[in-house]
């Protein structure tokens, strides 16, 4: 009876599907059972080869590679009908990696005698461990994970890990405040360097002067070669530490504008990093598609400027960024494509006749945007003088939207299908209009209400006066505090979007339609943990709209956050990595990215990872409804 049990699994473990009875219970009737409580190390890196092939009947395990800087990167997880040691066993080298049980686990243990007599009698067995085991195992493993994700330095990836000082080759070139533009432009020339940083008495950073400057700036009449040269620097606002990664002064220099960072080490001035620096460290970099965009003087060539974007996302996933790394750095370059794209616009039609915000909201408004997506955006203008004034503000809106809607699609952003645009006369008001309209969706918070404050209150400005939009989170963060009982209709609507998990930790995948037997990656695993990270920082008055900033700010002030916030960023980070990844690869096949994953295809780990993630997700949105029980229904 143990032996036909015994059969009967191996008869559904996939390798051994195709044999008949007797050879199963020729299997069988050699099998030993293996029992490691969890923690057992079952394999070791460098260790005796396997003597078995191994078979979980329960538990599982985890395989690791070690990175040689005393780390480890975890390659795989392997549960009920996976096999283990196939490849030492074979060969009867050492192991290749580490296999540790990370549950109490069972094994059916085949020696090494009747596996060889199967693999001689099946070559249909033998193909398949053949394939699953070195095909696949071994190309991922060995060859993306040891050959471009270790390259460098054992693990280290050059943009991410690589500290600003290690690209400082010499001692900042400097002068002192008061040297006149010909002792710069000398100062410069003997030195042989492209910028010169102009100090304080305490050798501070006050400004810097480029070829650039020299070349435009003195150029203007009334400038002489003795005119001093804080008349042409640019002030210093931004530099960098030294102990940063590469990737902060990319971040820094695309934010700013900028090609030359200043970077400082125990208070004072250590060196220059450059945009050239930062091209020679990873081959290519964004601050050249910054420069390439902001460069177009019209918008056939922002538009044909756009698409180098799509590449730069590609160059960050190669080298292996973080999917908020990635968001990051897209969200920077496409906010400088959409102000390009407004400015060409403004310059046709003349200044507004009053300040204006042009504010984006959804995942643009969160710093969450991977490959485009439709525009979501409005317009807070500020409030009219007297009635000459509101008509001409019309009327010059009226005109200017249109234009930059059409711009910004010429760009590669298609227009929102729901009209949420400022081309829609709905979405671009006064300040004291958006305000009564906030307050309003708080005091009566109806289902569309509810909807559209899930929507816009996700916005940031990206172009125009900046103060607005302040004035107007202020605005939000006060009616809320007013309303407490508004966060409950918000909880309610979270709650009605459970995580995809259904029964036996089965994915829900779609049930019908062109996605069929697919994961909603955006709608159904990522969006519940963008709703709880939204409720909780507008419970808190946070000002943050993005997902993991927001996560970040609520550690010390929300008590469901603080137990489990680091946990729910690596889950955000996880899912975000899934759908980015799955976009690019669609991209790079030349389809339309979209967010509905096949759940098959997803590794062993990815789909653990996955559950541990939406396990977490239902765990909070109970907590939710425990929390705003009154208010939920």
């Amino acid at each position: 009876m143990i032996i036909d049990d015994v059969a009967g699994f191996l008869g559904r473990v996939p390798a051994f599907r195709l044999l008949d009875a007797e050879e199963l219970h020729g299997l069988a009737d050699r099998a030993l059972v293996d029992f490691s409580p969890a923690g057992t190390a079952i394999l070791t890196e460098g260790g005796p080869p396997s003597e078995f092939l191994r078979i979980v009947v329960s538990g599982g395990v985890k395989v690791t590679l070690p990175t040689g800087d005393a780390g480890e990167v975890d390659v795989d997880y392997r549960s009920e009908g996976a096999a283990i040691g196939y490849l030492s066993l074979f060969s009867g080298e050492r192991s290749r990696v580490n296999v540790t049980a990370v549950a109490d686990t069972v094994c059916y243990l085949i020696a090494w005698e009747p596996f060889h007599a199967l693999l001689g009698r099946r070559p249909d067995v033998r193909e398949f461990f053949t394939r699953t085991f070195i095909t696949t195992y071994l190309d991922k493993a060995f060859g993306d994970l040891r050959g471009d994700r270790l390259a460098a330095g054992g693990g280290e990836l050059l943009l991410f890990k690589t500290p600003i000082r290690a690209l400082l080759k010499r001692e900042p070139v400097t002068a002192p405040r008061g040297v006149t533009i010909r002792e710069a432009a000398q100062a410069m020339s003997r030195n042989r360097v492209s910028s010169l940083l102009i100090t304080g008495e305490a050798g501070e950073p006050l400004g810097i002067v480029t070829d650039r400057d020299l070349r435009d700036r003195v150029a203007a009449p009334g400038w002489d070669g003795a005119t001093p040269v804080e008349g042409i620097m640019s002030r210093i606002v931004v530099t960098a530490n030294a102990g940063d990664c590469c990737f902060d002064a990319l971040l820094s220099m695309i934010r700013s504008r900028i090609h030359h960072l200043p970077v400082i080490e125990g208070g004072r001035l250590r060196g220059m990093v450059t945009n050239h620096d930062l091209m020679m460290l990873q081959g290519t970099s964004p601050i050249s598609v910054v420069r390439e965009i902001e460069g177009q003087r019209d918008l056939a060539g922002l538009a044909r400027a756009s698409r180098e974007i799509d590449g730069v996302t590609s160059l960050l996933l190669r080298e292996g960024a973080r999917a908020g790394n990635v968001t990051r750095v897209i969200t920077e370059i496409n906010d400088r494509l959409v102000r390009r794209a407004l400015e060409l616009v403004q310059e046709e039609l003349g200044p507004a006749p009053m300040p204006w915000c042009w504010i984006v909201f959804g995942s643009e408004g969160r710093r969450e945007q991977t490959f485009k997506t439709d525009q979501d955006n409005a317009i807070i203008h500020a409030d009219a003088e007297d009635e000459a004034q509101a008509g001409r503000a019309r009327e010059w809106f009226e005109a200017f939207t249109p234009r930059a809607r059409d711009a910004i699609e010429q760009c590669g952003f298609p227009p929102c299908p729901a009209g949420y645009m400022a081309a829609n006369p709905a979405w671009r008001l006064p300040l004291r209009v958006w305000e009564q309209t906030f307050s309003s969706w708080i005091a009566n918070p109806s289902a569309e209400a509810v909807l559209r404050s899930l929507i816009l209150f996700d916005f940031r400005p990206v172009h125009g006066a900046d103060e607005l939009a302040l004035r107007l989170r202020e605005h939000l963060a006060s009616a809320i505090e007013r309303t407490p009982a508004f966060l409950g209709f918000i909880a309610n609507q979270l709650v009605k979007n459970p995580p995809p998990l259904g029964f036996l930790h089965r994915f829900v995948v779609e049930k019908e339609g062109e996605h069929k037997d697919r994961l909603n990656l955006k709608l159904k695993a990522i969006a519940p943990i963008v709703d709880l990270a939204r409720l909780f920082a507008l419970e808190k008055g946070i000002p943050e709209t993005g997902t993991l900033d927001r996560l970040r700010a609520l550690r010390g002030l929300n008590t469901i956050v603080g137990d489990c916030g680091e946990e729910l960023e690596q889950a955000f980070e996880f899912l975000m990595h899934l759908r980015i990844h799955h976009q690019h690869a669609q991209v790079a096949a030349g389809l339309e990215p979209d967010n509905f994953v096949d759940p098959d295809r997803l590794s062993a780990l990815e789909k653990k990872t996955a559950r541990e993630a939406f396990g977490l997700v239902a765990k909070l949105q109970g907590l939710v409804i425990e929390r705003y029980r009154a208010s939920i229904w």
